[in-house]
């Protein structure tokens, strides 16, 4: 194919994502309000399958109610929100269609070796970034809503959050999550172009131990340093992995060479 052809090919795969896209977005649309109730605002119920369970693990994380009331500062914040959340409902639920198209439009210019070393990258694409927005999700989000809920400067100051900054947070926290969990995609990757090695990455563990601390306690503001290493194991442990998929593909590629020498 000519660089025109391949040009014209590629804009088929993305008209043909879109429109998933905006299929998703059409869908969620129509339960907008289901949605925020049911989702957007559910991690600040004491009902959240999330805090029932705390709850059960320890007694000092149940909680009645949070003392939070809803506003829209602006004619056009409700409505310009639910558009955004339906945009981000259709791309998600979308999003193993959107990698479906893109492998389509990859595995033509791959080898036959290749397309066997790759093979189910779709549904470990798209299995990582599904779990990544629910982890964080049902994770990060109700520790994060409770801490702010909870935090006070004085007793007379109440919480008034704009419902446009909640709908905000929850969208970017999720879809950051859904990237995280990539790592092992992104490691792999880079260690088949031979620009990372285990050993790398053996190298800078510690470092990764406090990085993603720090993660942990960003991401859950909260003081409780249970809350902070729940969060913070998950992303050791994709580390942890990403070396085991970084050493794999490091023994493969030195085998190759071993095998080209003799």
């Amino acid at each position: 194919m000519s660089f025109i052809d391949h040009l014209e090919e590629l804009r088929w795969h993305i008209i043909r994502s879109v429109l998933a896209v905006l299929v998703g977005m059409v869908g969620m649309f129509f339960f907008i309000n289901e949605l925020i109730h049911y989702v957007i605002l559910a991690p600040l119920s004491p009902n959240f399958p999330t805090h029932r369970l705390m709850c059960s693990l320890r007694e000092s994380f149940c909680f009645d109610k949070l003392s939070v009331s809803f506003q829209a500062t602006s004619p056009t914040e409700q409505f310009t929100k639910a558009i955004l959340i339906a945009v981000v409902g259709g791309f998600i639920i979308s999003f193993p269609y959107i990698i479906w198209e893109l492998w389509r439009f990859i595995k033509p210019g791959l080898y036959v070796e290749e397309i066997k070393k790759t093979r189910g990258v779709v549904g470990i694409v798209s299995g990582l970034f599904l779990t990544g927005v629910s982890f964080t999700y049902f994770f990060i989000m109700p520790f994060t809503f409770r801490f702010f809920a909870t935090f006070q400067l004085d007793p007379r100051v109440q919480n008034n959050w704009k419902i446009g900054d909640i709908i905000g947070l929850v969208v970017q926290f999720c879809l950051a999550g859904g990237l995280l969990f990539e790592l092992p995609v992104i490691v792999y990757v880079l260690s088949s172009m031979g620009i990372l090695t285990p050993m790398w990455m053996k190298r800078y563990r510690k470092h990764a131990v406090v990085i993603t601390l720090i993660v942990g306690g960003l991401l859950t503001p909260s003081p409780d340093v249970m809350s902070q290493l729940l969060l913070a194991l998950p992303i050791f442990i994709l580390y942890e992995v990403s070396i085991f998929i970084s050493a794999r593909v490091y023994k493969k590629k030195m085998e190759q060479v071993a095998v080209v020498k003799e």
